[in-house]
């Protein structure tokens, strides 16, 4: 009986350390960049996520431009610049794999590594993911705050990700 319940604890206490990953999700987000010498810069806007690494960022402020990413592949619309452009990155994110390496350090608070760098992660109180920080391939300090989260079994409809470029628009490959 003893070992049936050490193995039931020790089950428990395995899957209570994991953060719950959805199919997709909505938030609202703020971004703190800031470099090595102190400067900052924010941004806010809008992010959708599909499993595993399909993103669209709508960012705002303090610019406007949308960012789609899925598989290695990156499409980034300024508007304020009017220019589309297009890139194949080797080391793409995969928000569902950073999720899942990572282990709780203390509260809500869990840590990781993926693909050499090191994520902060914090979960609301509802288990939520409210907030990621790693240092970029720049050196910057990268801060991604997300409220108005809303998790979903169901994925999200394939032309919420789409970056169209208006026709007017320069394009850059």
């Amino acid at each position: 009986m003893k070992t049936l319940l050490a193995t039931i604890l020790l089950i428990v206490s395995i899957y209570a350390n994991e953060i719950s990953i959805p199919n997709s999700f909505t938030a609202n987000f703020k971004q703190l960049i800031t470099n090595r010498h102190g400067k900052k810069i924010k941004y806010r806007g809008k992010v959708y996520f599909n499993a595993p690494d399909t993103l669209k960022w709508i960012y705002k402020s303090p610019t406007k431009k949308e960012v789609c990413s899925s598989k290695g592949k990156v499409v980034v619309i300024d508007h304020d610049l009017e220019q589309a452009s297009y890139y194949t990155i080797d080391k793409s994110f995969n928000l569902v794999k950073v999720l899942k390496r990572a282990k709780k350090h203390k509260g809500n608070v869990y840590v990781t590594k993926y693909k050499g760098k090191y994520y902060t992660i914090v979960l609301n109180k509802r288990g939520q993911v409210n907030q990621i920080a790693y240092k970029d391939n720049l050196d910057n300090t990268v801060n991604l705050m997300f409220t108005h989260i809303k998790y979903r079994n169901k994925f999200l409809p394939k032309s919420k990700f789409i970056c169209a470029k208006p026709a007017s628009y320069d394009s850059v490959y």
